[in-house]
């Protein structure tokens, strides 16, 4: 009767947050994307802002040269004003981090975009940091962060009607079974996926010429990136940013479709 009981429970919460994700659908306005997310706006840049000193903190805190950090932001603005993500409600903020080991950027919901200072001295021009920049802005106007995070809820959910369904208090054995459930709920969360990388990377070739810069630049930056993985150790950037196959090749071919007459001669390397 206890099975019976906890099967039928597990089938209702299932239930219930399947039609609770797939109920929740809204256009993108920026990308015209149809997405199940079920956060305002108002609230990705809340908590965007809530997050943003903590995330800085494990990264030693913002970066003291005060120039080199309004140079990012210089830039990050720049990119903002040109293009459609002027047009989101995101209250872009760029930010330079202090550490100077690791290789980074990320965005957080609602517009926070950091790029730590380790990753900044790698890039040698301009548009490379343009390139990282308009790529994380990508992120944000395309809402993968708030996207993520409804899969959380429904990755949860059903892993925890699964627990609740597996879980046996007469078979103690079921509880690992439960426990592994949950676990491989929170590791599917851990990253942006493919489609994610894919969507940044065509959003930033789009808006880098938009802005005055060489979208050529993001594939300096794919090199670098891979050049400074060679010692055994991925930059941090690879690994919350998983490369969707050849990235390079996927970054050519974007920008051979934007520019099908050659790249204009005006543009910033």
């Amino acid at each position: 009767m206890r099975g019976n009981l906890r099967y039928i429970i597990a089938l209702l919460m299932a239930g219930f947050t399947l039609v609770t994700y797939y109920c929740k659908r809204s256009v993108n306005e920026v990308t015209g994307e149809v997405q199940h997310v079920d956060m305002t706006a108002e609230q990705e840049i809340a908590l965007g802002l809530q997050a943003a000193p903590q995330m800085a903190q494990q990264y030693g805190g913002l970066h003291p040269n005060r120039e080199a950090a309004a140079r990012v932001e210089q830039i990050g603005q720049q990119i903002v004003r040109s293009t459609k993500a002027s047009q989101s409600p995101y209250k872009f903020q760029f930010h330079l981090l202090a550490d100077e080991n690791t290789i980074n950027a990320f965005a957080l919901p609602g517009g926070q975009v950091f790029i730590t200072a380790g990753l900044l001295k790698h890039l040698t021009t301009e548009g490379q940091v343009a390139g990282v920049l308009a790529h994380e802005i990508g992120h944000v106007v395309g809402r993968h962060s708030a996207e993520q995070i409804a899969k959380s809820k429904l990755t949860q959910g059903l892993t925890g009607a699964a627990a609740i369904g597996m879980y046996d208090p007469d078979r103690p054995g079921t509880m690992a079974a439960s426990a592994a459930a949950a676990m491989v709920g929170k590791l599917l969360t851990l990253r942006y996926g493919r489609n994610d990388e894919l969507e940044a990377d065509r959003l930033a070739v789009d808006y880098t010429p938009q802005a005055g810069y060489d979208p050529r630049a993001m594939i300096q930056v794919m090199q670098i990136l891979e050049q400074n993985g060679g010692s055994g150790r991925q930059p941090e950037f690879l690994s919350t940013h998983p490369n969707p196959g050849n990235r390079i090749g996927h970054l050519e071919q974007e920008i051979a479709a934007e520019f099908p007459q050659g790249m204009p001669s005006n543009l910033k390397p």
